[in-house]
C-alpha cells in the first residue's frame, strides 16, 4: 500500500516503527481510505491537529508494510472533510471526538451527538485550538444526551453510571430491556475527560513519556515506549539494545499483570471467589518484584526516550526469570481448577460472543479480537526488537465468547511468562541509556502491542524541543461500541462478566 502511494509522495517517517505518510487533497484522502479497506487493511486512529490558522485531519492504517498516516489539510473557513465510518465504523466515535476538541466535522457523520464535551464548553469553544479560554465554571448548561429509545411492547429501558459503586470509572450504560433479556445497550463515556492532549502541548518533548505513561495506569508501559519511540524518532535516535530487552521485559510483565488480575476478577463475577483471592495474591507478588526491581509497581517513568531510567542489573534480572518459572506453575493449577469448573463454564460458554465476521466488520482488536478470530498482533505481525529475536506465538480463538477470552488470556499469560524467561536470559550487555541529542523539529510515530492491544501515539515536536501535537490511541476506541453488540440477546446480570471479558478503559478513550 505505501509502496503503491510512493509515487503519490507518500514519504517513509523515521524511527522504529515501519510506518509512512502521505499528505493528500480530499479525493486521494478518499481513495487511500478506500483501497486500505479493500485490501483489508485496519482503521488504527483518526485524529486532528492545528495547521496556522487552519487544521488538519490526519487517519493512520495498519497495513502489510506497516503503519499507513494519510494527512488532510481543512481550510477553516470550510470545517469538514470526507469522513471515513462508512468504511470503518469504529472511526464514529473518534470523529466525534475531533469534532469536540478541534471543530472539524465529517461530511458522512449521521451521529453528530457531542462525545467528550457533557456541557464542559460551549459551542464556539474546542480545547485543541489555539484560541481556547475555557468558560467559567456553571456558565454552561450541561448537555443531555439523546440516548437511542427502543419502542415496543414490554420494552423498558435500565440506566446504569456513570457513577458506578467501588473505585470504577465512570461511564453511562443504556440498557433496552425484555424481562432480563438485553435488546440494545448504548454507552456515553467522556466523563473522564483530563485534557491530555492538550496538557501535551506544555511538555517538552524528552518529559512527555511521563504523562504518557499516566493516560491508562494499567498500560503505562506501552504508552511510555511508544511515546519514545516517536520521540526518539523526532529526535533521530536510536535506544540502545539492551534498553530493548528491558522495555520488552516491562511490556511483558505489565501483560501478566493484567491477566492475573483480570482472571480473578472473571471468576469472581462467575461466582468463584476463590479466584480473585489467589489471582490478587499472585498478583500482588508479581507487582512487589516490579516495584523491587525497576522502582515502581506499575513501571510509572521506568521507559523514558533514549532507553529505561534504571537498569536492574543481572542479579535482579536472573530472580525476575525465577518468579516467572514459580507463577508458572501456580497458574496452571489454577487453569485446571477453573476448567473443571462447571458452575464458572457454564457462565462462560456463550456468553457474549461476537463472531469472527461481526468482529472483522467492526474492527475488534487486541486480545478480545483475537478471541473472535481477528489473528494480528504487532509483537508477531511487525516486530522490533527483541520481539524479531525471540518470537512471539501468536493466541488466536474463533468462538468469541467469555470462555475465548477466558482461554486467550491464560495462554497470552504463560507465553508472556516464557518470554520473561527468554529475555533474561538471552539480554545483552551494554548501555540501557542513550543520551538525547538536540531538539529538532520532526513528526514520528509509536505503535506498541500493550496487554489491551495496538496502543499508538503520533507526536510533532518543534524545533525549540516543545511539543506541538501529540496524540495518543487507545485500542478500546475500537472495542467499545463491539461490546454494545456482545451484550445482545444475553441476559442483564451477565453484563459484569461479558463487560470484564474486555475490560475496556475509560480514561484511556477520554483524552
Amino acid at each position: 500500500m505505501r509502496e503503491l502511494f510512493a509515487g503519490r509522495g507518500a514519504q517513509p517517517i523515521a524511527g522504529a516503527v515501519p510506518a509512512a505518510i502521505l499528505r493528500a487533497d480530499e479525493a486521494l484522502w478518499v481513495e487511500a481510505a478506500r483501497s486500505v479497506h479493500d485490501t483489508a487493511g485496519r482503521l488504527v486512529s483518526v485524529w486532528g491537529a492545528r495547521r496556522g490558522e487552519d487544521f488538519a485531519v490526519l487517519a493512520a492504517y495498519e497495513i502489510v508494510s506497516g503503519l499507513f498516516v494519510v494527512e488532510l489539510p481543512v481550510a477553516a473557513s470550510h470545517g469538514r472533510y470526507a469522513g471515513l465510518a462508512g468504511l470503518f465504523p469504529a472511526a464514529n466515535r473518534m470523529q466525534r471526538a475531533l469534532h469536540d476538541l478541534l471543530g472539524v466535522r465529517a461530511d458522512d457523520t449521521q451521529d453528530a451527538r457531542p462525545w467528550l464535551r457533557h456541557g464542559g464548553w460551549r459551542e464556539d469553544e474546542f480545547p485543541l485550538r489555539a484560541d481556547f479560554a475555557r468558560s467559567a465554571p456553571g456558565s454552561v448548561e450541561p448537555d443531555r444526551y439523546a440516548f437511542v429509545r427502543v419502542d415496543g411492547d414490554g420494552v423498558h429501558e435500565i440506566p446504569v453510571g456513570p457513577i458506578h459503586a467501588g473505585v470504577i470509572e465512570p461511564g453511562h450504560f443504556r440498557f433496552s430491556v425484555v424481562g432480563e433479556k438485553v435488546l440494545r445497550l448504548e454507552e456515553h463515556l467522556g466523563y473522564t475527560h483530563k485534557g491530555i492532549d492538550k496538557r501535551f502541548e506544555s511538555f517538552a518533548v524528552a518529559d512527555g513519556h511521563r504523562l504518557a505513561g499516566r493516560i491508562s495506569g494499567d498500560s503505562t508501559v506501552a504508552y511510555a515506549w511508544a511515546y519514545s519511540q516517536a520521540a526518539e524518532a523526532t529526535l533521530g535516535l536510536a535506544a540502545p539494545p539492551r534498553a530493548a530487552w528491558l522495555r520488552a521485559l516491562l511490556l511483558e510483565r505489565e501483560r501478566i499483570a493484567n491477566h492475573l488480575g483480570d482472571l480473578g476478577a472473571l471468576g469472581n463475577d462467575g461466582g468463584f471467589g476463590f479466584a480473585l483471592a489467589q489471582f490478587m495474591r499472585l498478583k500482588e507478588d508479581w507487582l512487589r518484584a516490579t516495584g523491587d526491581a525497576f522502582g515502581h509497581r506499575y513501571a510509572m517513568d521506568a521507559v523514558v526516550p533514549g532507553g529505561v531510567a534504571s537498569d536492574p542489573g543481572d542479579a535482579k534480572l536472573a530472580h525476575l526469570a525465577h518468579d516467572a518459572h514459580v507463577l508458572a506453575r501456580e497458574v496452571r493449577q489454577l487453569r485446571r481448577i477453573f476448567d473443571e469448573h462447571s458452575g464458572l463454564q457454564d457462565r462462560f460458554i456463550t456468553a457474549g460472543r461476537v463472531t469472527p465476521e461481526l468482529a472483522r466488520r467492526l474492527g475488534l482488536v487486541g486480545l478480545a479480537g483475537r478471541a473472535s478470530g481477528q489473528a494480528f498482533d504487532l509483537r508477531v505481525d511487525h516486530p522490533i526488537a527483541p520481539y524479531d529475536e525471540i518470537g512471539v506465538k501468536k493466541i488466536v480463538y474463533v468462538a468469541g465468547d467469555v470462555a475465548a477470552r477466558v482461554h486467550g488470556r491464560f495462554d497470552e499469560l504463560f507465553e508472556s511468562l516464557r518470554l520473561c524467561e527468554a529475555i533474561v536470559e538471552r539480554i545483552p550487555h551494554g548501555e540501557s541509556r542513550a543520551q538525547l541529542p538536540s531538539a529538532r523539529e520532526g513528526f514520528g510515530v509509536g505503535w506498541i502491542e500493550g496487554w489491551r492491544g495496538p496502543v499508538m501515539v503520533a507526536l510533532e515536536a518543534g524545533d525549540d524541543g516543545r511539543i506541538r501535537r501529540c496524540h495518543a490511541h487507545d485500542p478500546s476506541w475500537h472495542n467499545w461500541p463491539v461490546l454494545e453488540h456482545a451484550v445482545m440477546g444475553n441476559i442483564v446480570p451477565d453484563f459484569p462478566l461479558i463487560n470484564k471479558s474486555f475490560n475496556l478503559t475509560y480514561a484511556g478513550v477520554d483524552l
